[in-house]
C-alpha cells in the first residue's frame, strides 16, 4: 500500500505520524513526507475502494466550483490487508469559529454555480459556441456513486427532482423494512409518497452542487477560510443540504443570515425542510438502530396531518 502511494505522488519516503483522528466510518493519520504532509484516510470495509473514489470525486468537484475550501484528494489505492485507503491534502483545521458568516456565504455561492451556470447558457449569453466543459449540468445525480455513511447513494442520473427524491427515501425505507419489518413506517411510506408532489407545487427545483452530509461535524475552518469535508456530493436541490444542517445543528445566526442573504428561503421550504429532515433520520436508524423511531415516525406524521 505504501509502495502504491509512494508511486502515485512521485515521493520517497512516507513516515506516519501517529496523529489524525477516527470517525464511526474511516479512520486517518497524517504522513511526513519529502513534498510535505499527507492525510490518509483509512477504511478496511470491502466497500471502500468503492466509497473513497465517489468522495474523492465529490471534493474535485466541489474544489472545481472555486466557491469554498476542500481538502484537495490525490489517490485512492488498495491495501492488501482489506479495504483502501484516500490520500489527500493535509491541513491545519479546527473547529468553526471565525469564519462561520463566510461559510454561510460560501455555501450559498456552491448551491448557486450550477444554477447561474444554467441562467447565463440559457440566456444564449458568453457561453454559447464554446466547449462542453461551460455546459452547466441538467440532472439530478452524480457521474458515480457517493456515499453517506456506509450506504452507497442511489443517484443515478434522474430529470426529475420528485423521482430522484422518492427514490433515495425508498432506499432508506427499503433497508429499514429488511431489518426491523416496520408496518406502521411501511403505511405511513405509502400513504405519504402520495403526498410529496404537494410540497413541491410553489417551486422549480434545478439542480445544485450538493455537499449531501453537510453537519457541523463536516465543517472546520483554516487561518483565513471555512472548509468543508467527507462529501456525501452530486447535483440535487440545495434545500436538502439545509435540512441537514438544522437537524444536526451546530451552525450559528452568523452563518445562516449570511447565506440566507444570498439564497433567501423559498415558498414552502418549511414542509420541504421536514421531507429532508426525515432522510436524514432514516439514515440515522439505519445507521445507529431504532432509537431514531419515534423522531421519525414523528415527522412522517406531521407531514401527513
Amino acid at each position: 500500500m505504501l509502495k502504491a502511494i509512494k508511486e502515485n505522488l512521485g515521493i520517497t519516503y512516507l513516515r506516519g505520524t501517529g496523529q489524525g483522528g477516527g470517525g464511526y466510518i474511516s479512520e486517518g493519520e497524517i504522513y511526513n513526507t519529502n513534498k510535505g504532509k499527507f492525510f490518509l484516510k483509512r477504511n478496511s470495509k470491502p466497500i471502500a475502494r468503492q466509497m473513497f473514489d465517489g468522495e474523492l470525486e465529490g471534493l474535485k468537484a466541489i474544489i472545481a466550483t472555486g466557491t469554498i475550501r476542500a481538502p484537495e484528494p490525490y489517490c485512492v489505492v488498495n491495501n492488501r490487508k482489506g479495504g483502501a485507503v484516500l490520500v489527500m491534502e493535509c491541513l491545519d483545521m479546527n473547529i468553526i469559529n471565525n469564519h462561520s458568516a463566510t461559510l454561510g456565504e460560501q455555501m450559498a455561492r456552491l448551491h448557486l454555480h450550477n444554477l447561474e451556470k444554467i441562467k447565463k447558457y440559457d440566456s444564449h449569453s458568453s457561453f454559447v459556441g464554446q466547449t462542453q466543459k461551460y455546459e452547466p449540468v441538467r440532472q439530478f445525480g452524480f457521474h458515480m456513486t457517493t456515499y453517506c455513511g456506509h450506504f452507497p447513494q442511489d443517484i443515478g442520473w434522474c430529470n426529475d427532482w420528485l423521482v430522484f427524491l422518492t427514490r433515495k427515501l425508498q432506499q432508506q425505507f427499503s433497508a429499514l423494512d429488511c431489518e426491523y419489518g416496520d408496518r406502521e413506517v411501511r403505511e405511513l411510506w405509502a400513504i405519504l409518497q402520495l403526498k410529496l408532489p404537494q410540497f413541491f407545487k410553489d417551486i422549480e427545483v434545478q439542480p445544485s452542487l450538493v455537499h449531501g452530509d453537510f453537519w457541523s461535524g463536516n465543517v472546520a475552518e483554516i487561518t483565513d477560510c471555512p472548509v468543508i469535508f467527507d462529501p456525501a456530493a452530486f447535483y440535487g436541490h440545495y434545500e436538502f443540504d439545509l435540512s441537514i444542517a438544522k437537524l444536526h445543528g451546530g451552525f450559528d445566526k452568523q452563518f445562516w443570515d449570511s447565506y440566507y442573504s444570498l439564497l433567501p428561503k423559498a415558498k414552502g421550504w418549511n414542509k420541504r425542510y421536514k421531507v429532508y429532515k426525515l432522510f436524514g433520520l432514516l439514515l440515522e436508524w439505519n445507521h445507529f438502530g431504532s432509537i431514531h423511531r419515534p423522531a421519525t415516525v414523528q415527522v412522517m406524521r406531521d407531514l401527513l396531518w
